[in-house]
């Protein structure tokens, strides 16, 4: 029972007691009103009061395209926050909004009217070199198409979004190396990604995502490509980098049995929360 309904409960028994008395009883039911105004503006309160360790927050975001002349609505009205540490899936059908917004979220597109902030910086009037910047150190991204390069080895491929750092090659080196080991992949450092199984690049594009130890890690559909068995092992990993390093872990998936396993599911359905 809530506070409300215990505060409720006295004040009938206490009315009982008056006997008719009206204008004793209006004395009462006023102070009850006042009492569940309080209470009614605490709890707003509660809920509009930020998040202690917040790290990404939208408010009012929506975004619309132009497809020809037909206007596309991808996101309405969204309000959300995630805090630190947090392991968030975002679901919902195709079309629903959930690329678009995880886009937003990583500061890869700009909202068409509302606000965002990641790491409590305001990012929809940042530069171009800002929310450069804010990607390069806060965030890492995994994309379902895992965009390794053909042509490099395993562990080139892994340095390649630290190369842009002011990190010495020799910080970068122990960081791929501490990281190939982190996802089992110590053997198939010299290897070519061809060489690699689907699974095994899934858990190379994820070693990438955290060479510049990111806060935030993003990842767009990354089990849509595998089988149950290596989509089982990816969530675990995603599930040991938070825990381990503290990690916040924003996935979005079609997939209901890879949606359970995060500690909170956000669902869209044609650009808004559900």
């Amino acid at each position: 029972m809530n506070t409300i309904d215990n505060l409720n409960d006295k004040i009938k028994e206490f009315l009982s007691l008056f006997d008719g008395d009206t204008s004793a009883a209006q004395l009462a039911l006023s102070s009850y009103q006042q009492q569940l105004e309080n209470s009614d503006r605490a709890i707003r309160a509660r809920q509009t009061r930020p998040i202690e360790d917040e790290v990404i927050c939208l408010r009012g975001v929506s975004k619309r395209y132009e497809l020809g002349k037909q206007p596309i609505e991808a996101l309405r009205n969204v309000t959300l926050s995630i805090s630190k540490g947090e392991f968030v899936a975002i679901t919902g059908a195709s079309g629903s909004g959930k690329s678009t917004l995880l886009q937003i979220i990583g500061c890869l597109d700009k909202p068409t009217s509302g606000r965002v902030e990641v790491e409590s910086k305001e990012t929809t009037n940042l530069s171009d070199n800002a929310l450069s910047e804010l990607r390069q150190e806060t965030i890492g991204f995994i994309f379902q198409s895992f965009y390794l390069q053909p042509f490099l080895r395993l562990s080139d491929n892994l340095a390649v979004p630290a190369m842009f750092t002011d990190k010495k090659k020799q910080e970068i080196d122990i960081s791929v190396t501490e990281l190939l080991k982190r996802v089992g992949l110590s053997e198939r450092s010299r290897h070519f990604p061809r060489e690699l199984s689907g699974g095994q690049i899934q858990r190379a594009a994820i070693a990438r995502a955290l060479v510049n130890k990111p806060r935030i890690i993003l990842a767009d559909e990354p089990t849509g490509n595998l089988d149950s068995g290596n989509s089982k092992s990816v969530i675990e990993l995603f599930r040991k980098i938070r825990d381990t390093l503290g990690t916040t872990i924003v996935v979005v998936t079609h997939d209901g049995s890879i949606a359970r396993q995060a500690d909170r599911i956000i669902e869209l359905k044609d650009g808004t929360i559900v």
